[in-house]
Order: C-alpha cells, then sequence, then structure tokens
C-alpha cells in the first residue's frame, strides 16, 4: 500500500500524519500540490497511489488537484464534493438547513441595500462573515445600523469577489465557548471546548482547548451534519444557544488538530491514518449513514509556524 500525502506547506499537522504512517511501515509519498503536473490522459504515474489524504492549505489548489486524482479512479480523503462543500459556508449552510440539522438563523444577500434588510430581519447584534475562509478571520459582530453600514460598505467596496455575497447569521450568546468535535468516517473521536474572553473562540485566535465528552447528543447531531456535507475526516463547530440547545455553526474540512491531542488524550492524527488505511483498502470512499429514526437535535515544501492551531 502507498498513500499520498497532498499538502503545500508542512505544519505540525502534516508531519504528525506522516510519524503515523512510518509508524505503520505504510509507504508514503509527499506530493507538493505546487509542483504536481496532471496529464489529464495519462493517470497511469498516479495509479501507484491507493489513496490520497487532502492536507492543502488553498481550497482551489485543492478542489484541482483532487478532482484530477479522482478521475483517475485514487480513492481520496476527503472527495471534491465535501471540499467543495465544506470550503464555502453558504453551500455548508443550505445542506445543513435541507437535513434539518439545528444552526444559527442566517440570512444571504448579494447587494449592500438586501443586506441592510438582512442584517435587520436576523436583529442586533447580527454577525456578518465571508463566505470563504479559516481561523475566524474577517468575521464581524454588529451591535447597531450605524456599524453595519460601515462593514456593509467596506465588504462591497473593498472586499474580494467572494466578499460581494453577504453572509448574515444571527450572534448567539453562548457561555464563554464553542465546541469541537471531531469526526473519522462515521465516529465521533473527539471533542474539545474552546473558551476565550473574546466572542471568537477559535484557538488560531487565543481561545484554550478542554475535553470534551461525547454525548449521544452531540453524537447524534455531529454524525448528522457530517452526513449532510457528505461525510469523511471532519471537525464540526457548535454552539450552545441558551434555551434551544446545541446549533451548528460550521464544518471543517481540513482542520487542524495540534493543541486538541493533548486534553483530550485520542491520537487523532492516527484516527485518522486508520481511516485513510480503510477507505484505501476498499478501494472507495465511503458515505456516512446516521440510523434510522435518529433526529439530529518534504523538499519543495516550505515550514510553517505552528502557534495557534485547533
Amino acid at each position: 500500500m502507498r498513500i499520498g500525502l497532498l499538502a503545500s506547506r508542512i505544519r505540525v499537522e502534516e508531519r504528525l500524519l506522516l510519524d503515523r504512517l512510518a509508524a505503520r511501515n505504510i509507504e508514503n509519498e509527499l506530493i507538493d500540490v505546487r509542483e504536481a503536473i496532471f496529464d489529464i490522459h495519462d493517470p497511469a504515474p498516479w495509479r501507484r497511489f491507493d489513496a490520497v489524504l487532502e492536507r492543502c492549505i488553498s481550497q482551489t489548489e485543492a478542489l484541482a488537484a483532487i478532482r484530477a486524482f479522482e478521475a483517475f479512479g485514487i480513492p481520496c480523503i476527503n472527495p471534491s464534493a465535501v471540499i467543495e462543500t465544506c470550503g464555502d459556508k453558504l453551500t455548508t449552510s443550505l445542506k445543513l438547513a435541507a437535513a434539518r440539522v439545528p444552526t444559527p438563523r442566517t440570512r444571504i444577500a448579494t447587494d449592500p441595500e438586501s443586506a441592510m434588510r438582512a442584517i435587520e430581519q436576523i436583529g442586533y447584534p447580527a454577525v456578518l462573515k465571508p463566505t470563504v475562509g479559516s481561523w475566524g478571520r474577517l468575521l464581524a459582530r454588529v451591535h447597531d445600523r450605524d456599524a453595519a453600514e460601515a462593514i456593509v460598505e467596506h465588504k462591497a467596496t473593498l472586499g474580494s469577489v467572494q466578499h460581494s455575497i453577504f453572509y448574515v447569521q444571527e450572534y448567539v450568546d453562548k457561555p464563554g465557548r464553542d465546541i469541537r468535535v471531531f469526526m473519522v468516517g462515521t465516529e465521533a473521536i473527539a471533542g474539545i471546548l474552546r473558551s476565550s474572553e473574546h466572542w471568537i473562540t477559535n484557538t488560531a485566535r487565543g481561545g484554550r482547548a478542554a475535553a470534551l465528552e461525547i454525548t449521544s447528543e452531540l453524537r447524534d447531531i455531529c454524525q448528522a451534519a457530517s452526513q449532510a456535507v457528505g461525510g469523511g475526516v471532519l471537525a464540526i463547530d457548535l454552539l450552545e444557544a441558551p434555551g434551544r440547545g446545541l446549533l451548528v455553526s460550521e464544518v471543517n474540512h481540513t482542520m487542524e488538530f495540534r493543541n486538541s491531542i493533548e486534553p483530550t488524550g485520542v491520537d487523532i492524527p492516527g484516527r485518522i491514518i486508520d481511516h485513510v488505511v480503510e477507505v484505501a483498502q476498499r478501494g472507495a470512499v465511503p458515505r456516512v449513514t446516521v440510523r434510522t429514526g435518529q433526529s439530529p437535535g518534504a523538499a519543495g515544501f516550505d515550514a510553517l509556524s505552528s502557534t495557534g492551531a485547533a
């Protein structure tokens, strides 16, 4: 068996995954997505891989490469459909809502004037997010119309194409923390509480991680969320809404996990590699299923700083 690890920069997570492959005596190869060339008429050079694990920083680069691997008949973790869904908050939210997974109230608008109306419908405070992005960047909590008008004008005037879509979400008054659950295949393998004095609790922004017991309620809603986006190796982020229970806020497809291994005591990279091997042996990417009746309540690589990961 030979596993390819597709990446652009080697972070702590990628080193841990390579270590686990080596510990199992599994042949592996780093694939620098920036240097790879895919001849769409000749898949033979790439068929040396039994599976490819995607760990790219760039979603655009990842999608192009994974689509090529899939066309060549190579199982990929995660598949391109999952990457595409989870890499776009709008698509994720639509799939979660269609699957009746509890989520924060959300409005979408494509024009500054309609964006202001959407914010007024949600009510203050409201949260504006880019549809594409990670690490809690470019989020804005607005408390009144003056603040909302300023943010909307800046996004419309200075933002990239992605900022032309206004993604407006209710502000959930969570208890100074949020929840992240790591899903591998159909299993919720570990959970953490991310706490911070700041309303953005990402560990990439200084949040502190502590272990969390996976309850049956938490497991069920995370399985439902995973199924809604296509399954695989994912991190489900949830908010505790007063009087409403758990709400799924985001689903992440190339999650960081270095800061979650020690508090949970779970060998997260090891569990990921177990899943990759299972997929490679089956020769197909498995789909996540929820039980009937459930109700979801190398050379050429650059080093990247290891600070502030989930």
